[in-house]
């Protein structure tokens, strides 16, 4: 009879969670579509949307940079490591760049900004929320979605693959030190490969990644700041939700948005 009880206990604790996890993720739909309807209708918010854009893309270069300089530098070392053994190191130019155009720099920037900034949105969102402030503006006549989500999650969405770019260059740049400096190769012949067979398909399939990696940051961070409650407590994990589930969600689709630019790249 006890174990019946806990086998009992134990689905319909199972049941409960994924009953809440399914709520949640119809909040989230019924976010998202608030968020792209109010985006498109007027007035539209041309302030927030660059002050957003400011906090996000120019407070997030410095960070973004130094973590592609030292990506390109140790990439440019393992891979003239690995094909030294058959004699391409000639070749690294060109691994360098598509590793970091096509993956590292999208995904490692999506990461970062993710950490900094859908942390921030939860944080500032959280704290209006449990200090009533966004009960204040709906009280006054103001969609609380149109002057606090839509301007963070169009930002993010538009400033993303403003930095993934800045990102692959400064990833190609460090690897071409590593190649001169280190490995001996001439500048020339690193940069020559790369431009012969580096294609705009390669850096339109990571720019259009980003494009979706800043949708999960700006509406993963909204919408854990509007549901926080229980104080500073709940904002602490409410900032804690959104780093993890932002970071798993980006590395999951990285691989399903991969599959679908395959596809494109196939048929096309």
């Amino acid at each position: 009879m006890k174990g019946a009880e806990v086998t009992r206990s134990f689905f319909l604790m199972l049941g409960g969670r994924a009953t809440d996890r399914l709520g949640q993720l119809g909040d989230v739909a019924l976010l998202t579509g608030q968020t792209f309807y109010y985006a498109l209708k007027p007035p539209y918010e041309i302030r927030s949307l660059v002050q957003q854009m400011d906090h996000i893309g120019v407070k997030s270069i410095s960070i973004c940079g130094i973590a592609a300089v030292f990506t390109g530098l140790v990439l440019a070392l393992q891979t003239a490591y690995g094909l030294g053994r058959f004699g391409a190191k000639s070749y690294v130019g060109i691994v360098v760049a598509l590793s970091v155009v096509r993956e590292l720099g999208p995904v490692l920037t999506a990461l970062l900004v993710g950490g900094r900034v859908g942390s921030g949105i939860t944080a500032e969102l959280g704290a209006m929320k449990v200090t009533e402030q966004i009960e204040a503006m709906r009280a006054l006549g103001a969609n609380h979605i149109k002057k606090l989500v839509v301007p963070r999650v169009l930002s993010a969405m538009l400033v993303l693959p403003l930095l993934t770019v800045l990102a692959d260059a400064l990833g190609i740049f460090g690897g071409m030190l590593i190649s001169q400096y280190e490995l001996h190769l001439d500048n020339h012949q690193y940069m020559n490969t790369i431009w012969k067979s580096l294609r705009l398909a390669d850096l339109l399939t990571g720019l259009g990644k980003t494009v979706f990696f800043g949708f999960i940051i700006g509406i993963i961070g909204c919408y854990n700041g509007l549901e926080a409650s229980g104080g500073t407590e709940g904002i602490g994990r409410a900032t804690t939700a959104t780093v993890v589930t932002s970071a798993i969600l980006i590395l999951v689709s990285d691989f399903f948005l991969t599959k679908f630019f395959w596809w494109l790249e196939m048929l096309y």
